[in-house]
């Protein structure tokens, strides 16, 4: 009796175990219920990119600098030295929504330099509403040195002042 009872309690008890797991149906209908059906996860993920992407237009007339790859990558850097530590990522773009950054930079003056090595980068690595991480510091103070140079340029050239010493005037001002 006792070897019976042995193997009949090892029977029970894997018998239990397995009832207790979940069918692979039951499985997907659990997830459905907790993360949501993917149809509308997906429908939902959509909208949310073109939300964003409708903001991240609006953004680009208030940005410094665009820096692009001529034709691939477009990223619209914004800085304020009194509000933020280094210069933000405000839009940035692949292909068609680059070229749409920098049709709005053009109608917005907003200054675009061509930096490919740089766009590709920081298309890659930095989100929307990020700073930009420190390894990139040095060449973004080069282009915005060389953007704030000609901005004072254009400047100085609608105010009638001249330019003879050979952009010294707007480097001061940096």
């Amino acid at each position: 009796m006792l070897a019976f009872s042995a193997i009949d309690y090892w029977f029970q008890r894997r018998q239990h175990i397995e009832s207790l797991k979940m069918s692979r149906q039951e499985v997907k209908e659990e997830r459905k219920m907790y993360e949501g059906d993917p149809l509308t996860r997906s429908r939902l993920r959509e909208r949310m990119r073109e939300i964003m992407r409708r903001n991240m237009l609006r953004a680009v007339p208030k940005a410094d600098v665009v820096i692009t790859n001529p034709t691939h990558y477009a990223v619209a850097l914004e800085y304020n030295r009194t509000l933020m530590p280094a210069p933000t990522v405000v839009a940035k773009g692949a292909d068609m929504i680059a070229q749409r950054i920098r049709e709005i930079a053009t109608e917005n003056n907003v200054p675009i330099m061509e930096n490919k090595p740089l766009a590709q980068a920081l298309y890659r690595e930095v989100e929307i509403g990020d700073v930009i991480p420190e390894k990139f510091y040095e060449v973004m103070s080069t282009v915005l040195a060389e953007v704030y140079r000609l901005n004072n340029t254009t400047q100085f050239a609608e105010e009638g002042a001249g330019y003879q010493d050979g952009g010294r005037s707007g480097e001061a001002a940096i």
